[in-house]
């Protein structure tokens, strides 16, 4: 037995911290928290100073006896969690429920995994520090009590199973409000003008007139000026500039640049960080400090000298915008300098270049430009047409890195041909071009985390989580419309004429967007218009800053609680009590004919239309189109939905019809269901276009081959390519031709597919009715009948006995309540069996 146990919450940062420790040192993980609020209960006594009730999961009984075991007969146990708060949490839990003897604990952190780091942190042991775990304390409580009190009053005012948070809901306020800017923008058009020069040289450039025209008019009165003009430079500037590097990434700054420049939703960069911290690769990743340690610089700037020279070299620190930024004591940066690549996962090596890339950058001389102006002055008007360009004269950090924008239309500058005052210029051509105003652009994961920090919402282990949370909720989602096809109008002057040209660009694509859904509209707008305070942007903000002070042990957490439960809490009981139900509902006019009310709003099932009024006995209802919404959905569109299902004849015998479903628009044949493809209109379609569908359905669905005397079908859904053979799905990877399988591609499949389900198969005791099977990530589960348990990953599920899975489904299996009818027939037959006897 080892006389120091390490105790970490990651398996995989237990791995690589065992390297560097001696024989007299055991690791093990905690698998996260060993102890948290319960799942079915508010679990906090708001009469009691708010305390929390934790407990120990099911699922970590058997890990926390283990652990208790092993630090009994520990000479020293050690508790290295995280660095944050809720790392310090994770620490104080283990102490708790482990019921460590304080005087063999020590509590020790590091920000990243070297062995320099870590022999460093044992030699600089402290205690547990107390301000931290009451700051986690205070969020984990104080969002319980938002959560489990505003939930119920969505339950009955808006609709089953929705949810609310503190900082989720702020987020869905963010996106909504946005939307409605969308909608209410009006585009306003303008010309900009735009010519090509050549100079004496015979080389191009292009110039700009620095003001648009307002209208066409406008635009065609300029260019009329320019026929029979001549040009010269008027004025030519050239001045040095510089370019700086930006800072070492943060968490936020990272979720950014990794969605600009690798397209990583923001939950992937966390998952891959994760991976490269706990390989010892980079520094802790949930940070909102851009400070390098004096060590880090050191290295960088000696890579710096080797790899590039010493004129690249210029050691540099950064000033952190963000007060509360104190918890962790660097950026994320690699652990090695010297390695500027890894050889792991494709994935996170991109990350890992990233962060090195932008680690050395800061660290590295500015980039020195020359930026020329240049106006342009015509003979028959007074408007000066200006070009501006830039020569990159010494590359400095550009050599390795330039940071991303979110400004789809920001232009680069270019170079210009060298030239002189009062040069004369040939005009090849002047183009005036329709362009509209645009609205704000919606916001992609990394624009919304970019905000929330920008308004003090939130703090870098949140952001991820958060999104996840809305997107799953069903309150937002990424968007999918590519867009539309708008015209618009260029003029083109040449050769003393003007051409018009009509052309067409694609705007108001929204893919891969945060988009918010009826849903996630109806619920924001209740709890704005019920509860001003949880959903205000300056309050959320407030919040935030009352954790820092309690971290800093500048604020007591049970005081700040009280003040907040004693204005929520009471806003709450009015609002159920009092508030009207909201559906959402817009009423958009009258059907011209039945004469009724038309309105659209949520139903049981999602956004629904209804021709008729509340009391009405004969009122119609149709579903909404996915893409449909209610805050924008027209009169005409709602009309158009009640013209269906609309029967279309008869093929092979059989109705067709075309309808709205919950899915989507299709086509019925008999018993038979056809999605129509994206983007047509339900209502244009045809018989015969729909035995076209029927007909290629019919072809889909014919067997491809047979195997073992069953049809082998194959078919495209929503995870790719597969083949059905007898009610089993198989996936078709890559490595396969799917156009052209072969009988033995068809029978490898199915082989496969059986293996994996049999390997899948821990323990099957088919007299109980009991399974246990490999599940994703790492994980077990237990079936039985509709009773599914998942185990943690620390449980070895291959060992178990019948008896401790009947155990777990015992816990797992809810008691059976008698209802007051069943007791009263019971006293009721009881009471009669005594009259008898007597």
């Amino acid at each position: 037995m080892a006389k120091n146990l390490v105790i970490v919450e990651s398996p995989a940062k237990a791995k690589t911290i065992e390297k560097f420790l001696g024989k007299d040192f055991q690791v093990e993980s905690s698998y996260g928290h060993i102890a948290d609020l319960p799942s079915k209960e508010l679990g906090v006594n708001v009469d009691d100073d708010f305390k929390p009730k934790y407990e120990v999961s099911a699922d970590k009984k058997a890990l926390v006896k283990k652990l208790k075991d092993l630090s009994k007969n520990a000479e020293t146990v050690w508790l290295a969690s995280d660095e944050d708060r809720e790392g310090e949490a994770i620490a104080w839990h283990l102490a708790e429920e482990l019921k460590l003897d304080e005087k063999k604990t020590k509590r020790i952190v590091f920000h990243e995994i070297t062995k320099t780091a870590i022999l460093k942190a044992i030699e600089n042991p402290r205690g547990i520090n107390y301000d931290l775990v009451n700051a986690q304390q205070a969020r984990r409580v104080l969002d319980r009590l938002v959560g489990y009190e505003l939930s119920p009053v969505l339950w009955k005012k808006v609709k089953g199973g929705l949810s609310a948070g503190r900082v989720q809901s702020v987020s869905v306020r963010l996106i909504v409000e946005r939307e409605r800017e969308i909608q209410n923008f009006k585009a306003e058009a303008s010309y900009s003008i735009v010519a090509e020069f050549s100079n004496e040289s015979g080389k191009t450039f292009k110039a700009k007139l620095p003001k648009n025209f307002s209208t066409k008019a406008e635009a065609e009165a300029f260019l009329a000026k320019n026929v029979g003009s001549t040009y010269k430079v008027a004025d030519l500037e050239t001045k040095p500039t510089k370019k700086s590097p930006t800072a070492p990434f943060t968490t936020s700054t990272l979720q950014q640049e990794a969605a600009r420049k690798l397209y990583f939703p923001v939950g992937v960069t966390m998952m891959m960080a994760q991976r490269l911290y706990e390989a010892g690769l980079i520094t802790y990743m949930r940070t909102d400090s851009v400070n390098l340690s004096n060590e880090a610089m050191t290295a960088a700037k000696e890579e710096i000298i080797k790899s590039y020279g010493k004129e690249f070299s210029k050691p540099r620190t950064f000033a952190n915008k963000n007060k509360g930024a104190q918890e962790a004591h660097e950026a994320i940066r690699p652990t090695d300098m010297s390695r500027h690549t890894v050889n792991i996962d494709r994935d996170q090596a991109r990350l890992y270049d990233l962060i090195w890339k932008r680690t050395l950058a800061s660290q590295m001389s500015d980039a020195e430009l020359e930026r020329t102006n240049v106006k342009i002055d015509a003979s028959n008007h007074k408007e000066v047409f200006v070009a501006t360009g830039e020569v990159l004269l010494f590359e400095g950090f550009l050599k390795v890195y330039l940071e991303g924008h979110d400004d789809e239309d920001e232009e680069q500058e270019g170079m210009l041909p060298a030239m002189k005052v009062n040069e004369k210029l040939l005009n090849n051509y002047i183009t005036a071009t329709e362009r509209f105003t645009r609205p704000a652009a919606r916001y992609t994961e990394a624009s919304l985390v970019k905000k929330l920090e920008e308004l003090g919402i939130g703090r870098p282990s949140t952001y991820a989580p958060t999104i996840s949370t809305i997107i799953n909720r069903n309150y937002v989602e990424k968007g999918n419309f590519e867009g539309q096809e708008r015209p618009y109008i260029q003029l083109v002057f040449q050769d003393g004429k003007t051409v018009e040209k009509k052309l067409k660009e694609n705007v108001g694509s929204d893919k891969g967007k945060l988009v918010p859904t009826d849903i996630g509209t109806i619920v924001n707008d209740f709890l704005v218009n019920h509860f001003k305070t949880i959903l205000d942007y300056n309050f959320t903000a407030k919040v935030e800053q009352d954790f820092d002070e309690i971290a800093s042990g500048n604020e007591n957490w049970t005081k700040m609680m009280r003040d907040f439960y004693n204005q929520f809490h009471p806003n709450v009981i009015e609002v159920e009590a009092n508030a009207e139900r909201e559906s959402g509902e817009r009423i958009l006019g009258v059907d011209p004919k039945t004469g009724k009310q038309v309105s659209v709003r949520l139903g049981k099932f999602g956004p629904m239309a209804q021709i008729g009024e509340a009391d009405d006995e004969e009122k119609q209802f149709a579903s909404l189109r996915t893409e449909q919404n209610i805050g924008t959905i027209t009169l005409e569109e709602t009309l158009d939905l009640f013209l269906l299902p609309k029967a279309l004849g008869e093929y092979k015998g059989e109705e067709v019809e075309v309808n709205n479903g919950r899915f989507g628009p299709y086509v019925r044949h008999g018993k038979v269901f056809i999605s129509l493809p994206k983007g047509e209109d339900p209502l244009d379609v045809t018989l015969e276009r729909a035995e076209e569908l029927i007909k290629e359905k019919e072809k889909a669905d014919a067997p491809i081959a047979t195997y073992k005397n069953e049809p082998v079908q194959k078919g495209v859904g929503r995870f790719g390519p597969f083949i059905k053979w007898n009610g089993i799905f198989i996936n078709v990877s890559k490595k396969y031709n799917f156009d052209n399988l072969s009988q033995s591609d068809i029978e490898e499949l199915i082989e496969d597919k059986l293996q994996k389900e049999i390997d899948k198969v821990l323990h099957n005791w088919e007299d109980e009715g009991i399974k246990v099977e490999k599940a994703r990530w790492g994980r077990s589960v237990i079936t039985k009948g509709k009773i599914k348990i998942e185990l943690s990953k620390d449980v070895d599920a291959a060992k178990l006995t019948l008896d401790e899975v009947k155990e777990m489904i015992a816990k797992k299996t809810p008691e059976k309540k008698t209802t007051k009818k069943a007791t009263t027939a019971k006293k009721t037959t009881a009471k009669k069996a005594t009259v008898k006897k007597k």
